[in-house]
C-alpha cells in the first residue's frame, strides 16, 4: 500500500527472456459480471473498474503518474500537468468510496511524477518527486504543506554544474530527474533518478544525501532506467531492494548496500513495485499488471493487451480514448495495494486514467 511500517503489508527485449517464474503461461480471463469487466483467476480475481476517481471541474488530468494509499484508504494521485497551467495543483486526493476530498501541489505541476505515503510515528507524509524542468523532491503533510524541499545532491558528484540552482529541461546522465522512493527500516530512504544519472541516492531521514550506487550500465547493479524501486521483506527474509530496471525490461534485486544479488527477467519496460501480504505487483508499461508470489512466480498477469499496444508505434491507442479496450490495460505506470488487497492503476496516458481493482478472492 506504499508506505512504510508495513513490510508484510506494502505500497517505466519484453517477454524473450526467460526465468523460473516466465515458465508459469501468461493466464488472463475477462469476462463481464453485469458491466463490470473481471480480470485474473484461482486466488487472483478482480473486477476492475476504469476511471474509478473523476475529478471535478475545473480541474483536469494530464499523463496520471503515480497512486498512493494512507492508512485511512484515500488515495493520492500525481499526474505530470502542464507547466503552462502553474495554478493548477498536480496531487489529487479521493476518500475510500472514490470522492474528490482536495487538491494541492501546484509546485510540482509540469513534472508531477512519483508519490509515496510513509507512516513516521504516529504521523504520515508524503513523499513526491518531479522531473522535467523541476528536478526536485519534498515531503509534505497529508494536507499538501511542504515540510522540506531539495534538489540536485552535488555532494554525489554526479550532476552538471548548477543542476541544483538552475534546474532545466535538459536530459543526459549529469541531470537530476528523479521517478520514485523506497523506504529503509531505519528512517532513510532511497530515491532513484531514474530518468537522469541512473544513480540510487541514500538519504536520512531529514533527506540529507549520505551515498549513492548504481549508474548506467548493462546491468548487474548497473542500469538503464531505474524507474522503480521498493524494498522487498516478505518471508521474513533481509530486505532487498527491488529496481525496475525500465529499458532493460528486468528486475534487478541488491542488497542495501547496493550489491547486486540477482535479475528477473521477461518484463514489458517495469514501471514499479508495491508489496501485499506475499504479493508483489509489477505494473508494465507495456499494457498489464503481474503479480508474483513470494518465491517471484508469475501467478497471474491482469488486463492484457501487450500484443496490441507493443504493436502500436504510433502511441495511437494512448491518444484516443475511443480505442480503450474495458478490462484491458494502454499503459499502467503505476500501482499499489490497499490494506484489502485492493489494486488502484495509474496509467501513462494523455487524459490520465485511475482504475481500482476491487478483489473478489
Amino acid at each position: 500500500m506504499k508506505h512504510e511500517n508495513s513490510p508484510r503489508l506494502s505500497r517505466r527485449q519484453f517477454v524473450n527472456g526467460t526465468t523460473t517464474a516466465l515458465a508459469i503461461p501468461s493466464i488472463l480471463t475477462t469476462r463481464k459480471t453485469e458491466t463490470i469487466p473481471v480480470v485474473g483467476h484461482g486466488d487472483y480475481r478482480y473486477e476492475i473498474i476504469h476511471e474509478w476517481p473523476q475529478l471535478p471541474a475545473p480541474f483536469q488530468w494530464q499523463t496520471t503518474h503515480n497512486v498512493a494509499v494512507d492508512n485511512s484508504g484515500f488515495l493520492y494521485v500525481i499526474h505530470e500537468g502542464r507547466k503552462e497551467l502553474k495554478d493548477h495543483p498536480s496531487i489529487f486526493v479521493f476518500d475510500p468510496q472514490g470522492r474528490f476530498v482536495r487538491a494541492f501541489g501546484s509546485q510540482f505541476q509540469g513534472g508531477g511524477h512519483g508519490i509515496e505515503v510513509r507512516q513516521e510515528g504516529s504521523d504520515e507524509f508524503l513523499y513526491v518527486c518531479a522531473y522535467q524542468q523541476l528536478k526536485t523532491f519534498a515531503k509534505l503533510d497529508l494536507k499538501g504543506n511542504t515540510i522540506w524541499q531539495k534538489y540536485a545532491p552535488m555532494e554525489s558528484g554526479v550532476y552538471a554544474p548548477k543542476e541544483n540552482t538552475h534546474p532545466e529541461k535538459v536530459w543526459g546522465r549529469d541531470r537530476f530527474m528523479p521517478t520514485n522512493f523506497a523506504f529503509l527500516d531505519n528512517h532513510d530512504f532511497l530515491l532513484a533518478d531514474g530518468y537522469g544519472s541512473y544513480y540510487i541516492h541514500h538519504y536520512d531521514k531529514d533527506g540529507n544525501w549520505k551515498r549513492c550506487f548504481g549508474g548506467p550500465g548493462k546491468g548487474e547493479g548497473t542500469f538503464q532506467l531505474p524507474h522503480g524501486i521498493w524494498i522487498d521483506r516478505r518471508m521474513n527474509q533481509e530486505p532487498t531492494v527491488v529496481i525496475c530496471d525500465r529499458a532493460h525490461h528486468t528486475l534487478q534485486y541488491l542488497s542495501l548496500k547496493g550489491n547486486h544479488i540477482k535479475t528477473l527477467t521477461g518484463y514489458g519496460l517495469p514501471a514499479n513495485a508495491d508489496i501485499w501480504n506475499d504479493l508483489m505487483i509489477i505494473p508494465e508499461l507495456f499494457a498489464r499488471l503481474t503479480l508474483l508470489d513470494s518465491k517471484n512466480q508469475v501467478v497471474a498477469r491482469l488486463g492484457d493487451d501487450v500484443e496490441r499496444i507493443r504493436a502500436d508505434k504510433e502511441f495511437a491507442v494512448r491518444a484516443d480514448s475511443a480505442l480503450w479496450k474495458p478490462g484491458c490495460f494502454v499503459h499502467p505506470h503505476d500501482a499499489c495495494f490497499d490494506r484489502n488487497g485492493n489494486i488502484f492503476v495509474a496509467e501513462w496516458v494523455g487524459t490520465g486514467r485511475i482504475s481500482m481493482l476491487r478483489r473478489l478472492s
